[in-house]
């Protein structure tokens, strides 16, 4: 009877790690490229903006720490808010503390996939290690998701109309050239689905179920006042929290626009171009920066205030979310 390999390895000899397969190198690399990739359109702009990213950064230099300081307890004061709105869209009760650590944590995973998608992985699985069952942890994602666009385009309606400086926003609008298509291209995947789910079986009985299971957690958080203030209080909150912050940069880096038009600014440009999935929100940058000149802004202060009060949100609490996130992981609550 012959020995195996590593019974006949000579004393003291460690084995060798098995080699990792080509094809998780190659999925690594793919993620790697695609996370990358939305990179290159903002460093081609810097590179033909040079002039201005220069004044930006000089401009960041010398801002009023005391502004930023306000910009960073409402960027506190956002995750405390994305908080009541998990909590409102789920009728179980959760541990206040985990829960607005786990939102501090999501934070941090939404630089590897894009399009919130690292935040809502993050709360599944802390639902998840909270026992709430996976198909009402998905349903609450999406009534989350729901409450979070209704009460921003509420919001943004009620700026319009309570702004003239809506007005300004005429040259931003794309003409029909561009609406058409875009039409096209959403109505082409809303009958896609459709007919996925009526030809496909296996794929209509869990999709039912989803749906079924999001409307009976949705009539009954809408039964409990407490549930309700938590839900819509805080994704009302949400967009004001966040264009005060911007409001907040723009005030230290002297952008000389009053709070209103930094918020309705802040609004559409999210509004109009949110549902690109670029992580960093990039595109809403580009957008945002444009909005603001459209708004009176001069090209490097509008830029200096979108680049920090991007490090303001996103890269200071980028190592912090981490740890956090880290932390959850080893307590076993993620």
């Amino acid at each position: 009877m012959s020995e195996s390999p590593s019974l006949s390895a000579p004393p003291g000899t460690a084995p060798q790690a098995a080699a990792r397969p080509p094809s998780l190198l190659a999925a690594r690399h793919i993620r790697l490229v695609l996370c990358l990739a939305p990179l290159l359109p903002a460093a081609g702009w810097a590179v033909a903006n040079r002039p201005v990213m220069d004044e930006g950064v000089r401009r960041l230099v010398a801002a009023d720490p005391w502004w930023l300081l306000a910009g960073a307890a409402f960027t506190c004061l956002n995750c405390v808010a994305a908080s009541c709105v998990r909590q409102g869209a789920l009728p179980d009760r959760l541990p206040p503390g985990l829960l607005l650590a786990s939102q501090f944590a999501a934070g941090a995973a939404n630089h590897v996939l894009p399009g919130g998608l690292g935040a809502h992985a993050v709360t599944l699985r802390f639902l998840r290690g909270r026992g709430v069952p996976a198909a009402r942890a998905t349903a609450s994602i999406g009534l989350y998701s729901l409450a979070k666009s209704g009460a921003k385009t509420l919001v943004l309606l009620v700026f319009l109309a309570a702004s003239p400086a809506w007005r300004r926003l005429g040259e931003l609008v794309p003409d029909g050239r561009l609406l058409v298509p875009v039409a096209a291209v959403a109505g082409g995947a809303v009958a896609m689905a459709g007919v996925l789910l009526t030809v496909v079986r296996p794929l209509r009985r869990p999709v039912s179920g989803l749906l079924r299971s999001a409307l009976a957690d949705a009539r009954e958080v809408h039964t409990r006042p407490s549930r309700v203030i938590a839900l819509w209080g805080g994704a009302v909150a949400m967009p004001l929290v966040q264009g005060t912050t911007l409001a907040c940069v723009g005030a230290a880096l002297g952008l000389g626009l009053p709070w209103a038009h930094v918020v309705l600014a802040y609004l559409a440009a999210g509004t109009a171009v949110g549902a690109v999935p670029a992580p960093g929100g990039l595109a809403v940058d580009a957008a945002l920066v444009w909005t603001l000149v459209a708004f009176g802004s001069p090209p490097a202060p509008a830029t200096a205030t979108v680049v920090g009060c991007r490090v303001l949100t996103d890269w200071v609490p980028l190592l912090p979310g981490a740890l956090t996130l880290s932390a959850l992981i080893r307590a076993k609550v993620l």
